[in-house]
């Protein structure tokens, strides 16, 4: 990366799923220390950050988490059948974790070098069949993006971030997407991958 940015400090929520930046996730939210980490971001209109867990679990003790990770912000809520509080939060910039420490409520803070966002570049012609792939797998697993503009397609950091989201990679293959720092090389290894979902 370039110069680097100066750190800024904020609640860090492991999860064994990643966050894209521009890409959505559900979660559930029951644990005290995550309802404050809700509340301390509705009320001053802040991020958190989301990274893959690498060790641990998502509920109990504090998990060890990947160094980098995606700012998420809180975009609606929702109170579930089960009663509790479920939210909709939308992928920002990426960052890395310089350092981290954990709260008495068991709560994980980090200091975080946020990442500038992926420049726009054209998608090469010999990444054409990609942005078909895309099409389908939104119709059917992301209507959210249905009505996505045509030009978002063109952009190669959009469409290899969406096609990491939505390809059924296991989790650390998308940890290693969101990782790439070249839009062109992550979609030439998820054009090298797709033999892999192609049916016999």
């Amino acid at each position: 990366m370039a110069a680097q940015s100066p750190l800024i400090e904020m609640p860090l929520f492991p999860l064994a799923s990643v966050l894209f930046p521009g890409g959505q996730l559900q979660l559930r939210i029951f644990e005290p220390r995550y309802l404050d980490l809700v509340r301390e971001c509705t009320r001053h209109g802040t991020g958190f950050g989301v990274c893959l867990i690498l060790e641990g679990r998502e509920a109990g003790e504090p998990a060890i988490p990947a160094a980098i990770g995606t700012i998420a912000r809180i975009k609606d809520f929702h109170r579930g059948e089960d009663g509790l509080l479920g939210i909709v939060v939308e992928g920002g910039p990426r960052f890395r974790v310089a350092r981290t420490r954990v709260r008495a409520d068991g709560l994980l803070r980090g200091d975080v070098e946020v990442w500038p966002v992926e420049p726009e570049l054209p998608v090469p012609v010999e990444f054409a069949l990609l942005q078909s792939i895309l099409e389908r797998l939104i119709e059917t697993m992301a209507p959210h993006w249905r009505h996505a503009p045509r030009s978002a397609y063109d952009d190669a950091s959009w469409l290899g971030l969406r096609l990491a989201e939505l390809l059924p990679l296991d989790a650390h293959e998308q940890q290693h997407m969101l990782e790439l720092n070249d839009p062109i090389l992550r979609l030439a290894e998820l054009r090298d991958i797709l033999p892999r979902f192609q049916k016999p």
